[in-house]
């Protein structure tokens, strides 16, 4: 099952950085990982994906190089830099607290009550 567009977008950047924290990709690389590591939930298509890199690089969060492919043309490769690091660290902590405040709404419960 893909998942809602509007719940996605402004979390694109927070797990294409995730993606690159434990290394170096490319486009198709981060796709198919995004795809397998969400049990077939996210589907990037490279419409979306390279604004969002192209963003984070102009933001200092990503650099891009490339390196030649064992077939065909060279691939564009994408790195975590320190700033990049320390902005994952920031936007996941932001994700975890909203989705916590999300999970205590979407639990009920009487925490409110007398109020």
């Amino acid at each position: 099952m893909e998942a809602d567009k509007s719940l996605v977008s402004g979390s694109m950047a927070l797990l294409v950085l995730k993606l690159l924290e434990d290394g170096d990709k490319y486009g198709y690389q981060m796709t198919s990982e995004l795809r397998q590591r969400s049990e077939d939930v996210f589907h990037l298509k490279a419409g979306t994906l390279y604004p969002l890199l192209h963003s984070l690089e102009e933001k200092g969060l990503v650099t891009a190089y490339e390196r030649e492919a064992a077939a065909g043309k060279p691939r564009r490769y994408y790195h975590l830099t320190k700033a990049g690091e320390a902005a994952l660290r920031e936007k996941e902590t932001a994700w975890h607290t909203y989705a916590d405040a999300v999970g205590r709404v979407l639990g009920g419960g009487a925490c409110c009550a007398g109020t």
